[in-house]
C-alpha cells in the first residue's frame, strides 16, 4: 500500500512545489513507483514536470467535482516510475463548489484509495493556504512534510500548520503525522540561516530531516525547462539535495 504524503505550508515562497517536483522524480530515479498529485491551483508541479497544462482534458479538478475516476486523469512523465494527476486553474472556485458535497472533506482520501496500491509513494503537493483542498490532502495523507524557508519569518505560520493538523488529527486523520521539517533555501554563508536552522532543529529536533536543501541556480532554472533537477543537471547541488531527501524517506520507511 502506497504512502500518502502531503507538502504543505500555508506561507508562499518556501520551495513547496520544488521539494514536491524534486522529491518526486528523486524516489523514481531510486527505483520507487510514485504518483504526484498536483493539488495547487497554479498548477506549478504540473508544468514543472513537463504537462502542458492548457491541453490537459481530465485534473484533480475532474476527479474532485465530476467524480472522474482518478485512473483516468493519470499522466505519465518522462521519468520512469513517476506519475502525475495534473491541476488546472478551475480548481480555484473547487473550494466552493465543494461546499454541497457530502463528506467533502474526505473526497480526495476516497479518489486515492483505489489507486495508493498501485504506487509505493503518493505525493500532494498542496496549495499556500489553509483551504478545504489542503484540509482534503491532509485528511487523504499518511504524513506531511513541511518545507520551511532559512528567513528572518520562517517559523511565522508554522504554529497555525501545526494547529490545523492538530485538529485534522482529531477529527478527520487521527493517524496523520508529521514526515519531517525541511530545511529549504539554506545558504551556509548566511549568519540568519543558521540561526534559522539551529531554533528549528531546537524546536523540533529529531523531526527535522538531515536534508537541508541548499540555494541552488540549476534548482531555478530546471522548472522552466520543464525537467526536474536530476533530468536537468544531475551533478548539481539541488539534483544531490533531493535525492539524498529520497534516501531519508526511503530509509525512514523500510525500517
Amino acid at each position: 500500500m502506497g504512502r500518502i504524503i502531503a507538502l504543505a505550508n500555508q506561507k508562499g515562497g518556501v520551495g513547496k512545489t520544488t521539494t514536491a517536483i524534486n522529491l518526486a522524480a528523486s524516489l523514481a530515479t531510486l527505483e520507487k513507483k510514485v504518483l504526484l498529485i498536483d493539488a495547487d491551483p497554479q498548477a506549478n508541479a504540473s508544468s514543472g514536470l513537463g504537462v502542458d497544462v492548457s491541453q490537459v482534458d481530465c485534473s484533480i479538478y475532474n476527479c474532485i467535482i465530476d467524480n472522474v475516476d482518478a485512473r483516468e486523469a493519470i499522466y505519465t512523465t518522462d521519468i520512469e516510475g513517476l506519475d502525475i494527476i495534473p491541476s488546472h486553474i478551475d480548481l480555484v472556485g473547487a473550494e466552493i463548489e465543494m461546499l454541497q458535497l457530502k463528506n467533502r472533506e474526505k473526497v480526495i482520501k476516497n479518489l486515492l484509495e483505489p489507486v495508493r496500491g498501485d504506487y509505493d509513494f503518493v505525493l500532494i503537493d498542496c496549495s499556500p493556504s489553509l483551504g478545504l483542498i489542503t484540509v482534503n490532502s491532509l485528511t487523504a495523507a499518511d504524513s506531511v512534510i513541511i518545507p520551511v524557508q532559512c528567513e528572518y519569518f520562517a517559523l511565522e505560520g508554522i504554529s497555525k500548520l501545526l494547529n490545523t493538523i492538530r485538529i485534522i488529527k482529531s477529527n478527520l486523520n487521527p493517524s496523520l503525522e508529521v514526515e519531517g521539517f525541511l530545511l529549504t533555501m539554506y545558504d551556509s554563508r548566511l549568519r540568519l540561516a543558521n540561526q534559522i536552522y539551529d531554533e528549528v532543529k531546537r524546536h523540533f529536533q529529531e523531526l527535522v530531516f538531515n536534508t537541508v536543501i541548499q540555494r541552488n541556480v540549476r534548482l531555478s532554472e530546471a522548472p522552466s525547462h520543464g525537467l526536474p533537477c536530476i533530468l536537468y543537471d544531475a551533478d548539481s547541488t539541488g539534483a544531490k539535495n533531493h535525492l539524498s531527501l529520497a534516501r531519508e524517506v526511503i530509509a525512514k520507511h523500510e525500517k
